[in-house]
């Protein structure tokens, strides 16, 4: 399903009555079926919990903390900024996801594109795979990989693109709708006489060779 009949979809499912829809759930439904009555209520408890978020200035006042745009090395398609809160990381909840992802907007504002879960890895080993979470009537997250930035540990995590469509898929991590700036020829930690970096950062590719190789 497109994320436009989606949207359908999850405003139907949000009117509805949750006791319906969660009475109606066949047993086998997983993730791939995402008609699934009760998906759609998990969806619908997503989008409308972080629809706030379309402003990014309330993502920030709510503790979302702004990071550089990130792109597959691979050429893949990017996820870009990501908006991580720390306090949600290991949150499986459909209405606390642990990070927000934007794009570059109009005017110089960023738009909501995507949400994503963040759940560290038990046992911080990433030969082993035995505590893998999954949401979503059994969306599986991908990982583990290491941390993206100074704080994070070891995780998996769960990408989906319930603001923006993805060709690649609802669940697929990289969306190639989704653009990062180029990357500057000169930074501040290199040359002295440049200017102070931008409190929002811009963009990030180096780090991503680690996370499309453990992704899989």
């Amino acid at each position: 399903m497109s994320q436009r009949p989606l949207r359908t979809a999850i405003a139907l499912a949000t009117a509805a009555a949750a006791s319906f829809a969660l009475a109606t759930v066949p047993a086998h439904a997983t993730a791939d079926d995402p008609d699934d009555p009760k998906v759609q209520l998990e969806l619908a408890t997503a989008y409308a919990a972080t629809a706030k978020y379309l402003d990014e200035s309330v993502a920030i006042a709510d503790g979302y903390v702004p990071n550089p745009c990130s792109s597959d090395p691979a050429g893949h398609g990017s996820m870009g900024y990501h908006y991580f809160k720390e306090s949600l990381y290991g949150s499986v909840d459909p209405a606390k996801p642990a990070s927000l992802l934007y794009e570059d907007g109009e005017n110089g504002k960023r738009r909501l594109a995507g949400v994503e879960w963040i759940v560290p890895d038990a046992d911080h080993n990433l030969k082993t795979s035995n505590d893998r979470p999954s949401m979503f009537g059994g969306q599986k997250f991908d990982g583990p990989m290491p941390g993206h930035n100074a704080t994070m540990p070891i995780h998996y995590d769960l990408h989906v693109w319930i603001w923006k469509d993805n060709p690649n898929g609802l669940f697929d991590r990289w969306n190639p709708t989704v653009k990062c700036p180029p990357r500057p020829a000169h930074t501040a930690h290199t040359s002295p006489t440049a200017p102070t970096a931008p409190k929002t950062p811009t963009a990030q590719t180096a780090d991503m060779a680690d996370m499309a190789d453990m992704a899989h």
